[in-house]
């Protein structure tokens, strides 16, 4: 299929990242990842739950931007964090203003800890996600900036660092996916490092590294990112995001 959009294959690949998963709780956390969870619930795992976002857990898979469905459940904040993030049965995607090569996510500051020159989200749940859960990322735009040798500040926490800390941060450690605008990644390189699992479509992995500012591994020729079926883009197109937000958030090329 040649007018398939990269958004599309975004979408499918971070479906991909849920396929496996099983009954599990899933927060994404962005349009994307709200997406490619929706979808995936649609195909590969319909076993996955997801909430609204808030504190309703839905039955069905609403279009972006709207939270209209039938309520299950009910999973206010409070009960997430004392039924479920302790226990490992849940799969969080976030974002990252940085992400370094070893896993470590930052969305807390930029620049020295002592004196940083920008003041960003703040660590908030990110040390307990990285701890507790199964995470991923979300990246929309991949540059040297974001995707860096080491990060500024440690809010979410690599596995090496994990392992630092000792048995009770490697518990349910599993920093599992980065998926960005140019390409699928993980972190079975050398000493738990990033590397590649595909391109999309129109990049090489010349361009990713262009466009990274720290060593990615490969082991040897990297795939392209699968394409999606024709169900899925129906799914994405009339179902999931007929209003097409999702090519605002990674534009046509």
């Amino acid at each position: 299929m040649t007018n398939v959009t990269r958004a599309e294959y975004c979408a499918v690949a971070v479906a991909d990242c849920f396929a496996d998963d099983g009954e599990i709780m899933g927060s994404p956390m962005g349009l994307l990842p709200t997406l490619g969870a929706r979808l995936a619930k649609n195909t590969t795992n319909p076993q996955l739950m997801l909430t609204d976002g808030e504190a309703r857990i839905l039955r069905g898979t609403p279009p972006l931007g709207q939270s209209t469905d039938v309520v299950e459940g009910w999973m206010p904040f409070r009960l997430v964090l004392e039924s479920v993030v302790p226990y490992g049965k849940r799969h969080v995607m976030m974002g990252a203003t940085q992400i370094d090569r070893h896993g470590n996510q930052n969305i807390s500051a930029i620049g020295p800890w002592d004196q940083p020159t920008r003041q960003l989200l703040g660590v908030r749940g990110a040390p307990g996600n990285t701890v507790n859960n199964k995470t991923s990322y979300w990246v929309p735009k991949h540059s040297a900036r974001v995707i860096v040798e080491q990060v500024d500040i440690v809010s979410g926490v690599g596995r090496s660092r994990a392992e630092e800390a000792g048995p009770a941060a490697t518990r349910f450690h599993q920093v599992d996916w980065l998926v960005t605008d140019l390409g699928v990644f993980d972190f079975g390189g050398p000493g738990h490092t990033m590397r590649f699992v595909s391109v999309h479509p129109g990049v090489t992995v010349e361009d990713v590294r262009a466009a990274s500012g720290c060593k990615i591994h490969a082991d040897g020729e990297v795939p392209e990112t699968r394409t999606p079926t024709g169900g899925e883009l129906t799914l994405i197109r009339e179902l999931l995001d007929p209003g097409n937000l999702r090519e605002r958030e990674v534009p046509a090329r």
